[in-house]
């Protein structure tokens, strides 16, 4: 993923906060708290879907991933 490619998906991200009944972390508060949990799980999920991503090798797409984890976190 490339570093514009990052930046429309976070207009995205931005835009779909308008779908807040969908979001399960809707304050900032919750969003960051799932973001630091995601992060330590984000792992396990690369590693179960047979995924040759490192989370320890920071890139635009663990970000990403991480970003978007954190809004359906629980």
């Amino acid at each position: 993923m490339t570093r514009k490619e990052f930046i429309k998906f976070i207009k995205e991200l931005r835009n779909d906060l308008d779908n807040k009944s969908e979001w399960e972390n809707q304050t900032l508060g919750n969003f960051l708290e799932a973001m630091e949990r995601y992060t330590e799980d984000v792992q396990g999920y690369y590693d179960n879907m047979n995924l040759k991503i490192n989370a320890d090798e920071p890139s635009w797409e663990n970000f990403k991933n991480i970003l978007k984890g954190a809004s359906i976190y629980e």
